[in-house]
């Protein structure tokens, strides 16, 4: 108990301090720690399992659509990000340029991709001659650059990793077929990989991409309330085949432009995971993507037979496709219980001389630190174990988040809704200066445009007929 509380003091109270309790567990676990570069971040081993899993994940989610991976260039000709004025104009604050090169000044500046439409467009322009060619349906596993003035580690970086889809099509149906696509893709992997229950909608045009015709996005509820936006799908037009000559010659023997889209989730997921699942003891992981599914703690470990079947156990577990291991450290089981349920893994077994003997061991779920007693090596209790977590953690974080849904009719409202740390849903009038004052008044956003019907409601801000049901919420 005394260790218990030792770990935990290290801790910030997650209800005193959200922001300083997701600083103290993401470097207590060894996720992350700060690069020598304000605003970089090193992914440790731990943290970087997460996101190896969240890879293979949807890599596999794209390629069932027909997505292909390949990789583009890091550096970018300034005069590329020039050819797309709303593009330009949305990221030229946030571009890191690089002037010099071999101790020689270049004849044109080079941009850090901050992201990568206007090469990747520049590229499948040389690639596309009739329709034949389309649809061209790629994906890049990448690194981007974007110069950030306030920074947070898995959240908002000046250097993070992520993917992005850049496809082109030879009409606007199916560029928008596949922007809906790739949306429901990413909700998929938030639910059913991350556990995060998710909103999923257009936004507004002052929320959009820069260069996009619409943007949608996918908004998770963290444990205090605020929105993250954890992926984007986003709907070009031919706003970037126009500026970079993107054309085909089509069936009917004309020159056309093609459709784009882009879309994308990064590292920020990670940050998601923690702020959607963690509590005082530390990190919470779902078992789709935890790097350690079930950890093995030896009790009494110097005794006959207790390491021999501990790892029997960890060796017919990882034969059944479970992510386990063995902690043979000479330390305490109290200490590495303790330590392990801090890094959030999903599923603990004890192993002692009294559960060899009897053929059981003790296994601890870390979501709701029940215990139950299982039969020893038994592989399909303990998948059975896993899949409940991951399904419980699901319902769990979605009655939290309905619960935490209200409605509002007027700024006042709004303004008190955000404050009891919910999600808002509020009647808008399309107006941009009505969203501005909203913002200005309560420091939320419009995150996604609702489902719902606005027939019959008025502007929560102006009180003329309203055009849309908005979801607002205080952000990071």
């Amino acid at each position: 108990m005394a260790q218990d509380k030792k770990f935990v003091k290290e801790i910030a109270d997650i209800n005193e301090d959200f922001p300083k309790w997701y600083t103290d567990v993401i470097l207590k676990t060894e996720l992350v720690d700060y690069g020598p570069v304000k605003g970089t971040m090193v992914i440790r081993p731990y943290g970087y399992a997460i996101w190896e899993n969240i890879q293979k994940e949807l890599d596999v989610r794209f390629k069932k659509t027909g997505v292909k991976n390949a990789y583009f260039p890091l550096l970018i000709p300034q005069s590329y990000l020039m050819k797309e004025a709303e593009h330009v104009e949305g990221f030229a604050p946030e571009v890191a340029t690089v002037t010099h090169a071999g101790g020689q000044k270049l004849q044109e500046p080079l941009v850090i991709r901050p992201t990568s439409e206007t090469i990747i467009c520049d590229m499948y322009a040389k690639w596309m001659e009739s329709y034949r060619d389309l649809p061209i349906l790629i994906n890049q596993w990448c690194n981007v650059m974007r110069w950030e003035k306030t920074t947070r580690p898995f959240l908002r970086t000046s250097e993070f990793l992520w993917q992005e889809g850049h496809t082109v099509h030879a009409t606007e149906e199916e560029a928008e077929v596949e922007t809906q696509t790739m949306l429901g893709v990413y909700k998929d992997f938030a639910e059913n990989c991350l556990a995060i229950p998710v909103l999923t909608g257009r936004k507004t045009d002052k929320e959009k991409f820069a260069g996009a015709v619409a943007t949608y996005g996918m908004e998770a509820m963290m444990l205090d309330g605020k929105s993250l936006q954890a992926g984007t799908s986003h709907y070009l037009g031919q706003n970037f085949a126009k500026a970079f000559d993107m054309k085909f010659l089509d069936k009917d023997g004309t020159l056309k432009y093609g459709y784009s889209t882009s879309w994308g989730v990064s590292t920020r997921l990670i940050g998601a995971l923690i702020m959607a699942h963690g509590d005082q003891r530390g990190l919470v992981i779902p078992p789709v993507v935890a790097p350690i599914q079930v950890i093995i703690i030896p009790v009494c470990m110097h005794k006959d037979g207790v390491l021999e079947n501990a790892q029997k156990l960890c060796d017919v577990l990882c034969d059944a496709g479970i992510r386990a291991e063995v902690d043979k450290r000479d330390a305490t089981p109290g200490w590495k219980f303790n330590e392990w349920e801090m890094k959030g893994v999903p599923v603990r077994i004890e192993v002692g001389p009294r559960d060899i003997e009897n053929g059981k061991m003790m296994a601890m779920r870390r979501d709701t630190l029940e215990k139950a007693e299982l039969s020893l090596f038994d592989v399909d209790a303990v998948k059975a174990l896993l899949a409940t977590v991951q399904q419980e953690m699901l319902e769990k974080s979605r009655e939290r988040r309905d619960s935490r849904i209200v409605w509002a009719e007027s700024v006042e409202q709004i303004l008190a809704g955000v404050d009891n740390k919910c999600f808002v849903k509020a009647p808008w009038c399309g107006c941009r200066e009505c969203e501005e004052k909203i913002k200005e008044q309560t420091q939320a956003t419009a995150r996604v445009i609702a489902e719902d019907s606005a027939d019959g409601k008025v502007c929560a801000v102006c009180g003329k007929k309203a055009e849309k049901i908005v979801y607002f919420a205080r952000a990071y």
